[in-house]
């Protein structure tokens, strides 16, 4: 049976209204990358691979070193895609391979604060960032199942860029308990906010 058509309009989300206002940084930089012939996957490994070695620093508890390779990271979500809208590139499986490492690097980060809460037997922290990733998977869940049905669910008060504004400040600025007390309720609520939305 095919998907239902979209019972929803597509709404701007906070992430699209950052980037379309960072065009003119994004777009001269991501021709450059695709004249050079680089591929817009292997910028999305790069990203991963960054954010893994950013968390083995936050499993040791190096917050600020941690914090400043996430907040480096960052810009690599905005240039893949938009190195391969440069390179006329644009493919499902690129879509695909970029949300997956989206998650995986997110995860990844939640894992080294997790290590090191454990290993420091901070319990309520450990619980905040079990809930904080929860939230984040949650949030990433309810828009992909709700495209997949034809529904729009792009809305939320905590989309993965929120998330990571607020979380790399923090982390470099060696106070990472702060953005989980924010991360833990609002993913989860923003989730929750997607589910009403698709009922609507």
């Amino acid at each position: 049976m095919p998907a239902p058509a979209s019972k929803t309009a597509p709404l701007r989300s906070f992430t699209e209204w950052v980037r379309q206002i960072f065009r003119f940084i994004i777009d001269p930089i991501a021709r450059l990358l695709a004249n050079s012939g680089l591929h817009p996957n292997l910028l999305t490994f790069s990203g991963f691979v960054g954010n893994g070695i950013g968390a083995i620093f936050l499993a040791r508890g190096n917050f600020m070193w941690g914090g400043l390779i996430i907040l480096l990271m960052g810009p690599i979500d905005a240039l893949d895609g938009a190195t391969a809208r440069a390179r006329g590139d644009l493919s499902p499986w690129g879509a695909f391979v970029d949300s997956i490492a989206d998650r995986w690097s997110e995860s990844v980060i939640m894992l080294g604060l997790l290590i090191h809460y454990a290993n420091s037997t901070a319990t309520q922290q450990t619980v905040l960032v079990l809930l904080a990733l929860v939230g984040s998977l949650m949030v990433s869940y309810t828009r992909a199942r709700a495209e997949s049905l034809g529904f729009s669910a792009n809305i939320g008060v905590l989309t993965r860029l929120e998330r990571y504004l607020v979380l790399a400040p923090a982390l470099i600025f060696g106070h990472p308990e702060l953005a989980l007390w924010v991360i833990a309720p609002l993913s989860n609520i923003t989730a929750v906010q997607r589910i009403l939305h698709v009922r609507r």
